[in-house]
Parts: structure tokens; sequence; C-alpha cells
């Protein structure tokens, strides 16, 4: 067989994985969305706030490493979703010790479009993302 064709083999298993990773990513939006007090879309889209977009993209980002590490240490497909879950749960903790324990007027503050709030925001949540991915191994 090919190189060509050897590579090609595992198509089936990228387009599912990723298709699974896409699905989570939008499953996580939502559900930050609904943990949030404030409206991260409308802040974004018709106040063009600058500290909500920073702290909703740093949130996405790290949602999105931690879930490259559950695809890499997973042993099958299951496995990933869990642990794709899991990542889910680390990233919601990580908005809910930003906005009680280090920052809490947080969501005043983001809607008072304060810049350096959503950097707090996005710099803890890709941080999560990260410390979750490394913990991912067995």
């Amino acid at each position: 067989m090919g190189i060509i064709q050897t590579t090609l083999l595992g198509l089936g298993n990228f387009a599912l994985y990723f298709a699974i990773s896409i699905g989570l990513l939008l499953l996580f939006k939502f559900i930050y969305a609904l943990i949030t007090p404030h409206d991260e879309w409308k802040l974004v889209k018709e106040e063009q706030n600058t500290a909500a977009a920073t702290g909703f993209i740093g949130a996405v980002i790290g949602f999105a490493i931690a879930l490259s590490g559950a695809i890499i240490n997973s042993q099958y497909l299951l496995d990933f979703v869990i642990w794709g879950a899991v990542a889910l749960v680390a990233q919601t903790l990580a908005f809910l010790i930003v906005r009680f324990i280090f920052m809490p007027k947080l969501v005043q503050r983001i809607n008072d479009n304060e810049l350096s709030a959503g950097i707090v925001l996005g710099g803890v949540s890709i941080a999560v993302g990260l410390l979750n991915s490394a913990c991912m191994t067995y």
C-alpha cells in the first residue's frame, strides 16, 4: 500500500474526532453562556466590548487546549468524550473561581468594558486549559 493510501486510512478517525471536538466546543460555548450572567455575544456583537471578547475567547482557547490533551491521551472515542466533559467542568470552574474569588466584581467590570478584567479572565482560562491538558496523561 502506498504512503498516501496509508495516510488516508486515518481520515475517518480524524473526521470523527474533529466533528466531536466541534460539537463539544459548541456545547462548551452554550454552557459557558448559561453560567455567565453577562451576554457575551450581545456585548461583543452589539457593543464591541473588548473585555467580553477577550474573556470569552480565552475561555474557548482554554477549552480547546484541554480538548487537544484529551484527544492526544485518550485510548478510544468514549475515553475522549469523557475527558472532554471533564475539561468542560474544569473550564467552567475556572470562570467561577475568577468571578467569586479573584475578582468579585468581574461581571460588572466586563459589562463596563474594563479590558483588564477580560484579560485576567481569558488568561486564567487559558492557564487552566493548559494545566487541564497536561493532567490528562496516564
